[in-house]
């Protein structure tokens, strides 16, 4: 059965790094020992040990040990044999491209349809969605492609915003830039904000967290879901 979780973010205004996750983290890894890390989002331009050893400390008060996935000779053997996953954040696009340039997206994808917690914040969720075409990061790097694991049928907007009324700033909104994509292809996009997280358990998919979040349908006007809404009719 799959048991997944895709969070808009990491750390919270005024909080720890994965610190309001942590009840999320207990339950979604329950009965695991060690969790492969995939650092290859590299927030910051941070090193691939730097970020693994981040992790590593959230992850030590639940007793679990973390290994970076660049620490592997064979990382595909790896992922066969791993008890489950994270995904950091950072850059979607560099993600993609080590994942895919590595062959690793497909050995990801289905050791977590087979069963095995999976967890993304940010980037790491970009890659749970059908393609990383509604990512708002920046395109350093030119991956192999868009596509990405497709865990659940639609595709994310983590750390989505709203319009701020009165702001002086005539850039385009997220809002805009999703109905953008929505001229290119027909794919669902969900506005993730701060705070909130998408929980896949079997074929159940729901929101959770505090805030809602928008909904974005090729020729349909956006609208909210509430916390604990179902969200198995994005297909």
């Amino acid at each position: 059965m799959k048991h997944i979780v895709l969070a808009s973010t990491s750390t919270l205004y005024g909080e720890g790094y994965l610190a309001y996750l942590q009840p999320v983290m207990q339950t979604l890894f329950a009965g695991v020992s060690e969790i492969i890390f995939v650092p290859f989002a590299r927030p910051g331009g941070i090193s691939h040990d730097e970020y693994t050893a981040r992790a590593a400390a959230a992850f030590a008060p639940l007793q679990i040990q973390v290994k970076g996935l660049h620490t592997f000779a064979d990382p595909a053997a790896a992922i066969r044999e791993a008890q489950g996953f994270f995904t950091g954040g950072g850059n979607t696009f560099l993600l993609v491209k080590e994942l895919l340039e590595r062959g690793l997206m497909d050995k990801l994808k289905t050791a977590v349809e087979e069963g095995r917690p999976y967890m993304g914040c940010s980037a790491g969720s970009n890659i749970g969605g059908v393609s990383m075409q509604t990512t708002n990061d920046m395109p350093i790097v030119y991956p192999p492609g868009f596509q990405t694991m497709g865990l659940v049928p639609f595709n994310l907007n983590p750390h989505y915003l709203d319009p701020i009324p009165d702001l002086p700033h005539m850039g385009e909104t997220r809002e805009t830039r999703i109905k953008e994509f929505h001229t290119q292809h027909a794919t669902p996009v969900l506005g993730l904000r701060e705070g909130g997280w998408i929980l896949v358990k079997g074929d159940q998919i729901t929101l959770e967290g505090k805030p809602t979040a928008r909904i974005f349908e090729a020729g349909k006007t956006p609208y909210e879901v509430d916390p604990g809404s179902s969200l198995n009719f994005l297909r």
